[in-house]
């Protein structure tokens, strides 16, 4: 029986499908990571999991029981950091998560072991005593985080916890969910793709409402249609026109000479051959000294076009 079961769901907004009979199951202990295109339906799928709305078609499961047959007990289960991330800016760090452990209703000894805990995974002690309104991007993004883990949820959604923040920031945040998701399971919704890489085990794409893959992250990069490049760097003559000629070749993108004398080349082949021995074997025979051959992975970007390259016309509520 999986953790989360997301049966045949659908949800309509003034007379727009949002959601479009999307089915899938989350197992404990996966980060799974939840992308598409604007207005494809990730928030709207995101909140009905989390009970923000309610599926207007199909079933959402919790341990196998339906969320509509037992809504508060799955509330105590969920943590959510929605994409606006909102927070009560006039408010100390320290008061804002007593307000969240009271709503939470953990209370007796366990709440100030809670809160701790909370401020301890997310390392915020040094801002406890500061009012939020004063707090940078980043320390509000943790701020957000503490409240979603504070009654330790055994689910974890985040939509889009890392919008907004610069570089450095993002690979803070990028670091604490990894942690968080040792210990539960998360569900992650996030424009930035190379965390999805670093973070996440499992994939899912929505496009237009659907779901177009699921699976492994790498097992998907892996199968992504279309051509790779192969990076080449030679001391040697005419390397561009000799491999145009080999098969499969699509297009040889020559860099400048260096005073060296060594090309260096992006070759576009296709897919369903690797050319790599062929441009090996071509260079012992033309007398080429070969510096550089290696196969240039496939990216989550490529796949991420692939599937949603047609332009999403409608906004997502």
């Amino acid at each position: 029986m999986s953790f989360l079961s997301v049966e045949g769901v659908s949800k309509r907004f003034d007379g727009v499908t949002a959601v479009d009979q999307v089915s899938f199951a989350v197992d404990r202990g996966q980060v799974v990571g939840f992308l598409g295109p604007n207005g494809a339906g990730k928030s709207t799928t995101m909140r009905m999991i989390t009970q923000y709305y309610e599926p207007d078609t199909g079933t959402i499961r919790f341990d196998g029981v339906p969320l509509a047959d037992a809504p508060r007990a799955a509330k105590r289960r969920i943590g959510y950091l929605p994409e606006n991330n909102p927070l009560y800016g006039d408010l100390l760090v320290g008061e804002y998560l007593a307000f969240i452990a009271d709503l939470r209703q953990v209370a007796g000894p366990a709440r100030g072991q809670a809160i701790d805990e909370a401020v301890a995974a997310t390392a915020i002690e040094t801002v406890f005593y500061r009012p939020i309104d004063e707090l940078s991007k980043g320390f509000r993004q943790r701020v957000g985080l503490a409240q979603a883990i504070l009654h330790r949820p055994d689910l974890l959604v985040l939509d889009e916890p890392t919008e907004g923040l610069d570089p450095n920031q993002r690979v803070e945040i990028r670091r604490l969910i990894g942690t968080l998701g040792k210990d539960r399971t998360v569900i992650l919704s996030t424009h930035v793709l190379p965390e999805v890489q670093h973070t996440c085990s499992r994939l899912l794409i929505i496009r237009r409402g659907k779901i177009v893959a699921d699976g492994p992250v790498d097992h998907l990069i892996a199968q992504a249609a279309g051509a790779v490049e192969i990076a080449v760097e030679v001391a040697g003559t005419n390397v561009a026109t000799e491999l145009e000629r080999l098969p499969g070749v699509l297009r040889v993108t020559p860099a400048a000479t260096a005073p060296n004398g060594r090309v260096a080349a992006t070759v576009t082949a296709e897919r369903a051959k690797d050319l790599r021995p062929e441009v090996y074997a071509l260079a012992k025979a033309r007398g080429w000294t070969l510096y550089e051959l290696h196969q240039r992975a496939g990216s989550l970007e490529d796949l991420f076009h692939q599937l949603t390259s047609e332009t999403e016309s409608r906004a997502e509520p």
